[in-house]
């Protein structure tokens, strides 16, 4: 069976496993995926993530998730470009997650990025998801 979001799946797992108090969680492995995990990881969101492939052709990501004194890092993390409503930005328009708190990660024609990375850059893109 194919997945309509891909994306939203990887952060509906994230958010269930935070939940649960879970230490890794494990997600199908996709370039997209890799990519925002890489600049969730280079925040500070998660504590880091590997990629595991299999002889059947299939890989998949093992993401272990970051606790602090016992309470998630992440409080919130949200999808916000759906396949149904896809969200486009331009690099003065990127809007600030809680006060500059959160972060947004954009695709951008320069990659997938963090909000304050496009910034400085002056690109502006797909709005992917909010985290807080």
């Amino acid at each position: 069976m194919s997945m309509s979001d891909p994306l939203g799946d990887m952060l509906t797992r994230i958010r269930n496993a935070y939940g649960r108090k879970k230490t890794k969680v494990s997600t199908p492995a996709s370039k997209l995926r890799a990519r925002v995990l890489e600049v969730m990881k280079s925040e500070g969101y998660i504590r880091d993530y590997s990629q595991t492939d299999f002889d059947n052709g299939k890989s998949e990501i093992e993401i272990e998730l970051k606790y602090f004194d016992g309470v998630s890092v992440i409080r919130e993390i949200a999808r916000v470009s759906k396949p149904g409503r896809r969200v486009y930005v331009s690099a003065r328009s990127i809007p600030q997650v809680s006060n500059g708190l959160g972060i947004s990660i954009l695709s951008t024609p320069k990659g997938v990025m963090a909000d304050h990375e496009a910034r400085e850059q002056n690109v502006g893109g797909e709005i992917l998801c909010q985290i807080f």
